[in-house]
């Protein structure tokens, strides 16, 4: 059963290597902090996720998008009200899109903005 994780505050979580977020409660800036970040919030109701696709290096957010998939997958997806892609790489975001709703999460694109 999920539960909210704040006393009626907003989860807004983000995995960005640059961007500040300024909506974020939490923010990952690497794909294995933001897995670690998912997983502290695996009982827990997120109301929004924040996603950019590059993260800087070799790194990508691909693992959380695994992370995700195989949690659906599963049957056990994470309760997350809405999904904003806004990475500035469009074929990573568009993957990103089709992934996610493919098993049945909400999932948004949006510009990116500048770091």
């Amino acid at each position: 059963m999920n539960e909210r994780s704040g006393a009626g505050s907003p989860v807004i979580l983000g995995i960005d290597d640059l961007r500040a977020l300024p909506r974020a409660t939490q923010i990952a800036r690497t794909s294995r902090d933001g897995i670690l970040l998912l997983e502290e919030h695996r009982n827990h109701e997120i109301d929004e996720l924040w996603l950019d696709h590059d993260l800087g290096g070799d790194d990508n957010i691909m693992p959380v998008v695994a992370l995700l998939e195989e949690a659906a997958f599963d049957g056990h997806p994470f309760s997350i009200g809405m999904i904003f892609v806004h990475s500035a790489n469009p074929s990573g975001a568009e993957t990103i899109v089709r992934v996610l709703r493919r098993w049945g999460y909400r999932v948004r694109r949006t510009p990116a903005q500048s770091p």
